[in-house]
């Protein structure tokens, strides 16, 4: 058992190094190494952001000339959603802002509420970063249903001239069935309690056929001049079915991970703490950059910590 948990130690901490292999040397913020770790660190202080997100101090550069704006998914808060991916983007120089909404301030389960209200919860902090850097445009990026959230704020409240580049982790674009939200609710301590009490009005406007996505899902859904990239694994298991997260529209680029590294058995929950997805994020941020993901180090070594 000791060496196991040593094992497990060192992995981290492998993990952590190759993750932070694009730092700047201004810049090295602890990233976590999986969702199991980000969230026991989220419950000390669910309203603390990630490190290195929220610094109203960061200046935009020519090669990160946008702010980046990550939305939470269902259930989780900025902490435990973004552990990973917002500190790798700060280490990388970008610029990156969260909130948690849809719930009560403090609280651990965080986007719960209806999704129309949380979308305008989130359009006013896009609003407010933005205000910080001069009305400049932002990059969106939304995991399950802030995914969701970042489709119905460029769309339907106005935001799309405001937005430059769209990525979506697993979105419910098209909703998706109670049961897999209820799964998701497993990864979550007291989620399930917020579904069996009715307090989830999220996971009902996110079925399949509600009555929030009968106002939003028909095209065109991907607005002009907005850049889509919109990331699903085959492994997904809560919105369903496979495939369902894609923008089947003109111009939106849909992108299977196991397209770019066949070895990725990462499910919906863990997408944020995935090295392939995160590397096609980041490639979607900045093409003339991008890389292909490094599928047979990285990767491994963050699925041994994760399990």
């Amino acid at each position: 058992m000791v060496f196991r948990m040593r094992a497990l130690a060192v992995g981290a901490i492998t993990c952590a190094a190759l993750l932070s292999a694009t730092a700047s040397a201004a810049a090295s913020y602890y990233i976590q190494p999986s969702l199991t770790a980000a969230a026991a660190a989220a419950l000390l202080n669910p309203s603390q952001a990630p490190p290195g997100v929220n610094n109203y101090a960061c200046t935009l550069s020519a090669a990160h000339p946008r702010p980046v704006v990550l939305i939470n998914g269902t259930f989780a808060n900025m902490e435990d959603d973004w552990g990973a991916l917002g500190p790798i983007l700060a280490n990388d120089g970008y610029c990156v802002f969260s909130t948690n909404f849809g719930a009560q301030p403090g609280a651990f389960i965080q986007s719960v509420g209806p999704v129309a209200q949380s979308a305008k919860e989130v359009a006013s902090f896009v609003e407010s970063v933005r205000a910080h850097y001069g009305g400049t445009q932002v990059d969106l990026v939304g995991h399950s249903q802030g995914g969701l959230i970042a489709e119905y704020v460029t769309k339907s409240l106005g935001l799309a001239p405001h937005v430059h580049t769209l990525v979506g982790l697993s979105p419910s674009t098209h909703g998706t069935t109670l049961d897999g939200l209820t799964l998701l609710a497993g990864f979550f301590p007291g989620a399930n309690e917020a579904i069996v009490g009715g307090l989830c009005a999220a996971c009902y406007d996110q079925e399949a056929g509600s009555q929030f996505l009968a106002a939003f899902d028909n095209p065109p859904i991907a607005q002009a001049g907005v850049s889509y990239t919109i990331l699903e694994t085959t492994y997904e298991v809560v919105v369903t079915p496979v495939g369902s997260s894609f923008i089947n529209e003109s111009g939106v680029k849909n992108k299977y991970l196991q397209s770019s590294c066949w070895n990725d058995t990462i499910e919906h929950a863990g997408m944020p703490y995935d090295n392939t997805t995160n590397r096609l994020v980041l490639n979607a941020l900045s093409p003339s950059t991008a890389k292909a993901p490094n599928c047979w180090i990285s990767y491994p070594l963050l699925w041994a910590v994760q399990q």
